[in-house]
């Protein structure tokens, strides 16, 4: 039973996609004012196609906005989030450093400082003096939009190999993943909407952005899935099946790292768990989806709202029937616990309330709760 505790985050899966030397195994790494930082650049998505519909036209039309990150650990990649010289990269790529050398695609190179960082969503912002002519940043696009089977393009730094760039699909959508930090009472924080792709990420390619084809970034490139690891050099290998931090987190996080140096996450405080066919016919529920509660932090803002877990033994050891389950928030029908932490880590901040409807003894039941801070 796949269990996952609610708090938000994101960290390495299997391996993470930079490129360390020697590495035998992968490291473990309020609403902003608009006039507090310049915004990311938007335009109008048909104004972002590229003049000729293709590939060659669009690497063209980013790789100005693409970087590669040094630091003495290792490389990876980033990107140039906004005109005032902000590079977004992974925490995993600048971890341990508080200064790294950032090279342009025109072969400009120059030192950047660590600003801000989010371990458990993997996140960094790095700020960079450098002649405006190469502060080039790139579209930022809407990854709520994506679809399973779109073509998407990642351009990075694999292999210490600048530049390069691979084409692949969206694999899989909402996708969670366990967090760097684990809460004081055992179990793990989750993270979600996070992206799969089959498109290559290799070593290196960890911090760099993924596009879709109108040459806007909808992902940060950050670890991998595999079983396989060089010999030689204990890095991962690909096996097509990647994963990219989505940038709508990516666009609520930022902001806050360069105003703040910290990003707090929204708390619920329940776990949940991905039921098979036998647990919900022993749990007696009428519906396949949903997400039941099998446990809520005591003292949590699910707890203090009268959110419930099963305490009632089943035929099923450990499974406990009586607990919420949870069938829509906010209104928006919830299928999976995935969808729920989607929800809340791209909407949500601390101190928002959220209604929850919860299915309790044949009944729909409206709870409101307010979120609170990852302890």
């Amino acid at each position: 039973m796949k269990r996952a505790l609610l708090a938000l985050s994101i960290l390495m899966l299997a391996s993470l996609a930079c490129q360390l030397p020697g590495l035998t195994s992968p490291p473990q790494p309020t609403p902003v004012s608009a006039h507090q930082i310049s915004p990311p650049l938007q335009v109008d998505p048909a104004e972002a196609i590229p003049q000729d519909g293709s590939l060659a036209s669009l690497y063209q039309q980013v790789i100005p906005g693409v970087v590669s990150i040094r630091t003495a650990a290792g490389s990876g990649s980033g990107f140039v989030f906004d005109s005032e010289g902000h590079i977004v990269t992974n925490q995993h790529v600048v971890d341990g450093s508080s200064e790294v050398e950032v090279a342009f695609s025109s072969g400009y190179k120059a030192y950047g400082t660590v600003i801000g960082f989010d371990a458990d969503a993997d996140v960094a912002v790095i700020k960079v003096d450098a002649p405006a002519e190469q502060i080039l940043p790139l579209v930022i696009g809407d990854s709520s939009v994506l679809q399973v089977g779109q073509s998407v393009v990642a351009i990075g730094n694999p292999f210490g190999l600048s530049g390069t760039m691979t084409l692949g699909i969206i694999s899989g959508l909402g996708r969670t993943q366990p967090a760097h930090q684990a809460p004081s009472g055992g179990g793990f924080f989750s993270t979600a909407d996070v992206i799969q792709t089959d498109a290559a990420i290799n070593p290196g390619n960890s911090g760099g952005p993924l596009f879709n084809l109108n040459g806007e970034v909808v992902g940060i490139n950050q670890s991998i899935r595999t079983d396989n690891f060089n010999q030689t050099t204990g890095n991962a290998v690909n096996s097509g099946v990647g994963f990219s931090i989505s940038i709508n987190l990516v666009k609520r996080i930022v902001p806050v790292l360069i105003l703040d140096g910290k990003y707090e996450y929204p708390y619920l405080g329940v776990s949940s768990s991905e039921l098979s066919l036998a647990e919900i016919e022993a749990l007696n529920l009428n519906t396949y989806t949903g997400a039941y509660v099998i446990n809520v932090v005591s003292g949590g803002p699910a707890d203090q709202a009268g959110i419930r877990a099963g305490n009632t033994p089943t035929s099923i050891e450990g499974l406990n029937a009586g607990g919420d389950l949870i069938t829509a928030l906010d209104g928006r029908p919830v299928d999976t616990f995935d969808e729920l932490l989607s929800y809340l880590i791209t909407n949500k901040s601390p101190g928002d309330t959220v209604v929850l409807t919860v299915l309790r003894d044949g009944q729909f039941v409206d709870i409101t709760v307010t979120l609170g801070n990852r302890p």
